[in-house]
């Protein structure tokens, strides 16, 4: 039994690694701007797990012929903030007006998580669920907030930040899962795991 990370996060590759799993990676080419598109009347937890479930969705069908016996694992994140959420900026522009927004506020994090497992090629069993973390950020000056930018490190994360990275230095504090907030919660996908039958330290390298 083998565990797919369906996504391409180097952060969510690290958490994993760190925990003991060492993933096959497989990025499932989900368009999330057009599913995000679909999913007008969404909640932010509906949209997470929607956006999970369609990435593991897509790698399970892909992978099954190459790991017939794997679990397939998929995240998705975004920032709730100011009643609106902030998904990847994707520009230099963006993120700065997200973090001159946010500095000296707080912010819900919200990662989706759906895992697929697969027996002989075969689905036999899906479980997701979402889990939030308060992020409270710092307050820093006009400077900081454009060297950050600079660096490019925000324009590819949910909310424009990381905790794990430069990021780090301008979060005040989080109540919650700071794995969630890395990528991927490690509690949760435990627990999802044991729905689908599959023991985490059974993945364990």
């Amino acid at each position: 039994m083998r565990l797919i990370l369906a996504s391409a996060s180097p952060a969510r590759l690290g958490v994993l690694r760190g925990a003991g799993i060492e993933p096959v990676v497989r990025v499932s080419g989900v368009d999330e701007d057009a599913l995000t598109a679909k999913l007008t009347g969404a909640t932010p937890v509906e949209l997470v797990t929607a956006l999970a479930a369609a990435k593991a969705d897509a790698v399970a069908t892909g992978i099954a012929a190459e790991h017939p016996d794997a679990v397939v694992v998929g995240c998705d994140s975004m920032l709730h903030i100011g009643g609106e959420l902030a998904g990847k900026p994707g520009c230099a522009d963006v993120a700065l007006r997200r973090w001159q927004a946010m500095a000296g506020g707080t912010g819900e994090l919200i990662t989706g998580h759906t895992v697929v497992r697969l027996d002989r090629g075969v689905r036999t069993a899906a479980a997701s669920g979402a889990q939030s973390t308060v992020i409270r950020f710092s307050t820093p000056t006009a400077e900081e907030i454009g060297a950050y930018v600079g660096t490019g490190e925000p324009l590819q994360v949910a909310g424009a930040f990381t905790l794990d990275g430069r990021g780090g230095w301008f979060v005040d504090g989080i109540d919650g899962d700071p794995s969630s907030v890395i990528g991927i919660s490690l509690p949760l996908t435990r627990r999802l795991l044991a729905e689908v039958g599959v023991p985490v330290v059974s993945l364990w390298s």
